[in-house]
């Protein structure tokens, strides 16, 4: 979970009063965080620092020590902030003046778009810089996923000449001074010899062009997304009037992450100034990009659902109040025998997706504490499940016939679940606002998860037999939630001899000693040879299918012996 370390003068001041932190630690519950560690009260107070873990990844407008304060804030009742004096919407777009930025058609194919605003109004001080410092790496590593979709830039205003230009230039014939550095270096060079090229130099592998950030004179402000430059980029202490820019490949969470700084920023005190963003391609929000930019969704709850869910009885007036108290603007719609609350949430958040998201910030509103403990009313007798008695006889047939058992994730990347094993989407799960990459898909199929293990075992002897008894799930329009989870059996035989012919040998043991008669048909599974491959018919219906795994797939995993595998749905053998 993200770690924030927020300066302990800022962070009370932003909060407009001192709590001792006892008092604090209990506060914290409301923004879903906890006090990770006290500061050393030996150091003098303005460089004393409060260490806060958050405890959800759904708001990454808390990852800051504005958005901690702002929550803590508003839940103890404090006046909400208007933040649509600077707030762009579809109906209203903020007049940029001068302020403008010209996207290069070049820059398409490597690193697409771009948003931006300035921050003007008083002079930034040594804990607001390293607060930004802060906010800016915490957005683009975790919700930018390690700043291949988001990365965040800041630079001197007053030094800039209007308009700037984003554009993608021959990474080996130009060069600048980076941060951190005196001399100039060429694009290309930074990547291998700069620390931040380093570190994030394998977001452009393989491009022949690198994204260019300038103003109209030509003087660098960055390469996006590895480093700023050592004079438009170089922020420092005193400096008044900023420019945020951010560039990625997911606008929506471009939009979403300079609605959080700004929203950050207005409450400290700055004042919030648009930057127009021309793009010669439509963004999605059009070609023309003003933020900040309200676009989230209304959702809707109802009390009763409120109510049954939470096990209480909240009045209306209970419930706008503490969906006030989250920073909502909310309105209620008198029904027969119920209440609709229909909720807008803050500009900065975009974690609502159902009805019981809306219940959850009722519940968080109306504090933890308010909420009495209760007994259990029903008397139950705790036994296993069917499913699971079914899955522990599986495993001890699939041990005997000298299989290894492994665990894995639920979730992971696009890249191992359909990219490298070269199925389609169609039918494939994929998370709404994922905080990173590698947990984006719910596996459809374990024989991925077993391939990744193989592709990590080639200094073990071989033969190498595994196997996983574990949920997969998938896209199905029969099912009322349009999707279905099963119990699935997958396996893997990795060895110089891995055959087809072996492993329908031990489909049939396994079959036999689970008490089921089977048939084989031809089946075309791109996952493997075309001809070794078989799918398992138990009354007439396919519960599973084996083979020889392609070559392909097996490249793609850079698995270098023979492979045969297969799974089985056992819920359709119980």
């Amino acid at each position: 979970m993200p770690k924030i370390e927020v300066n302990e003068k800022l962070f009370f001041n932003l909060l407009g009063t001192k709590y001792d932190y006892d008092t604090l630690e209990k506060k914290l519950t409301c923004g879903k965080a906890e006090l990770d560690e006290k500061p050393d009260m030996n150091a003098k107070p303005e460089d004393r620092v409060i260490k806060i873990e958050l405890n959800d990844t759904n708001r990454p407008d808390l990852w800051s020590t504005g958005g901690v304060t702002r929550q803590l804030r508003l839940h103890e009742g404090a006046k909400r902030s208007d933040y649509s004096k600077f707030m762009s919407t579809a109906a209203s777009v903020k007049d940029s003046g001068e302020r403008v930025a010209i996207v290069d058609e070049a820059v398409k194919e490597v690193r697409p778009y771009m948003v931006s605003f300035v921050i003007s109004g008083k002079a930034i001080d040594d804990p607001m810089l390293k607060d930004i410092i802060q906010t800016q790496e915490k957005l683009a590593w975790n919700f930018g996923r390690k700043r291949r979709t988001i990365s965040m830039g800041v630079y001197r205003v007053d030094q800039i000449h209007w308009p700037v230009h984003y554009t993608a230039v021959d990474p080996d014939k130009t060069s600048f001074v980076p941060l951190g550095c005196d001399s100039p270096m060429t694009c290309r060079q930074i990547l291998t010899e700069h620390p931040k090229g380093k570190d994030f130099g394998w977001i452009l592998d393989g491009a022949k062009k690198f994204p260019l950030l300038k103003d109209d004179k030509g003087e660098v402000m960055s390469m996006a997304p590895i480093i700023n430059s050592a004079t438009l980029g170089a922020v420092k202490v005193g400096d008044k009037d900023l420019m945020v820019e951010l560039t990625g490949t997911e606008m929506e969470s471009l939009i979403l992450s300079a609605n959080i700084v700004a929203c950050d920023f207005a409450d400290a005190g700055y004042e919030i100034l648009p930057v127009k963003v021309v793009h010669p391609y439509d963004t999605g929000f059009g070609k023309e990009v003003v933020v900040p930019f309200y676009f989230q969704k209304e959702t809707k709850a109802s009390l009763k659902a409120i109510n049954k869910k939470l096990g209480s009885e909240l009045t209306k007036e209970q419930v706008l109040d503490a969906l006030t108290r989250m920073d909502n603007d909310v309105t209620a719609k008198d029904l027969k025998g119920d209440v609709e609350f229909t909720v807008k949430p803050a500009p900065y958040r975009n974690d609502f997706l159902h009805e019981v998201d809306v219940i959850e910030d009722v519940m968080i509103g109306v504090g933890l504490d308010n909420f009495k403990p209760m007994r259990p009313n029903d008397f139950t007798i705790g036994k296993l499940s069917d499913v699971t008695i079914f899955s522990r006889k599986t495993k001890e047939i699939m041990v005997g016939l000298g299989y290894q058992e492994m665990i894995f994730n639920y979730l992971g990347s696009k890249r191992d679940y359909i990219d490298r094993m070269g199925i389609d989407t169609k039918k494939v799960i994929e998370i709404a606002n994922p905080m990173s990459e590698n947990y984006q898909y719910v596996r459809p199929s374990i024989i991925a998860s077993l391939l990744k293990a193989e592709s990590g075992s080639a200094n073990a002897i071989f033969p190498h037999k595994i196997f996983e008894i574990g949920k997969v799930a998938f896209l199905d329009e029969k099912e009322n939630t349009g999707t279905k989870t099963i119990q699935s059996l997958g396996f893997l035989t990795a060895a110089n001899n891995a055959n087809f012919n072996d492993m329908a040998s031990e489909v049939s043991s396994l079959l036999y000693f689970l008490d089921h008669k089977y048939e084989v048909k031809e089946v075309s599974d791109p996952r493997f040879i075309p001809g070794r491959q078989a799918a398992i018919l138990v009354n007439g219906k396919q519960v599973g299918v084996f083979g020889e795994v392609h070559p392909q797939v097996l490249e793609n995993w850079q698995i270098s012996v023979p492979c045969a595998a297969g799974e089985i749905d056992l819920e359709d053998l119980m």
